[in-house]
């Protein structure tokens, strides 16, 4: 399999500043611009005037993702892909890179990845049987520092054609499935287990639910929701479990349209992984979460006022 993950992505938003500021509270560094941001990878994330003419037709209306690219190891790996991307909507090729669009709507583009391999100093976890942190706190962080852009979550209208594009365009492969609902791709056989979700509700429209990057462990999950908590970004839900993956989480309302999502510890699939077919259900989706996140000054769940 030649996709090796996202290395791009290019929103389209009304309000520059804002969201620059959102970018840094979030943890990615940013250059002199205020538009370009990346991951400790080197994953980029910019932000363009919402009308900007550099930008594709965006799939839904405000704020949002108006383009994605993902990597391929080599330029071998990018020719292998031409003939079948050659015969999508909207094809073209610009310096070396590929461009067209998907059965959703979302313009995609393919080119060699530019992204390092990242080496980070982690902290084991003590479980019973298996000590491997000795004389060692674990760690405390004051924010996050995302690593790469781990996966992106799509609402989709024909999630069987789209479904299909990723699979025999770019050869995604099936991690698990929601039954007549949804399913979770991964670029490569061996992976984390989705780098792509697809989801089809009744009544909501194509469009971006979230954008979603690794950090190390979940203290910095827990490090990075609280820091935005302090800077007064509003949590849409988190920190929590995901039993499907069995990935922490916690999702940050983002001004450039969906949320933000910091998470870690997704399973590892390889080829002897069976794709499971799963009924889709709140207690599926979600084994435990903090709805509101936690609030930096009380350490306690950040509570509704009515709540209180």
């Amino acid at each position: 399999m030649s996709v090796t993950g996202i290395e791009k992505l290019e929103f389209g938003v009304d309000d520059l500043t804002h969201c620059a500021r959102f970018m840094r509270d979030f943890g990615l560094a940013g250059d002199a611009s205020g538009q370009r941001f990346t991951t400790l990878s080197g994953a980029r994330v910019e932000l363009n005037p919402i009308h900007s003419p550099d930008l594709p037709p965006a799939f839904e209306a405000g704020n949002t993702l108006r383009r994605m690219t993902w990597g391929v190891a080599d330029r071998a790996a990018l020719d292998a892909l031409r003939p079948k991307l050659s015969r999508q909507p909207a094809f073209r090729e610009i310096d070396g890179v590929l461009e067209c669009q998907d059965p959703n709507g979302m313009t995609l583009r393919v080119q060699v990845t530019q992204q390092v391999a990242v080496t980070l100093n982690v902290e084991p976890i003590n479980q019973w049987g298996d000590v491997r942190r000795i004389d060692t706190p674990s760690p405390v962080y004051d924010g996050a520092q995302p690593i790469n852009v781990g996966h992106v979550v799509f609402f989709v209208e024909e999630l069987a054609a789209v479904e299909a594009f990723y699979r025999d365009v770019l050869g995604f492969q099936v991690s698990d499935r929601y039954i007549n609902r949804a399913v979770f791709l991964r670029c490569g056989v061996r992976g984390g287990h989705h780098n792509l979700f697809l989801l089809q509700l009744p009544n909501r429209k194509r469009g971006l639910n979230h954008v979603a990057f690794t950090v190390r462990d979940i203290h910095e999950v827990i490090g990075g929701g609280i820091a935005m908590n302090k800077n007064a970004w509003s949590t849409f839900i988190g920190p929590g479990r995901h039993p499907v993956s069995s990935a922490y989480f916690w999702y940050v309302n983002s001004p450039t349209g969906g949320a933000f999502e910091y998470y870690t510890n997704d399973d590892f699939l390889t080829e002897n992984w069976r794709p499971r077919e799963l009924e889709h259900s709140l207690v599926s989706f979600t084994e435990w979460a903090v709805e509101g996140g936690i609030d930096h000054d009380t350490r306690r769940q950040q509570k509704k006022p009515e709540a209180v």
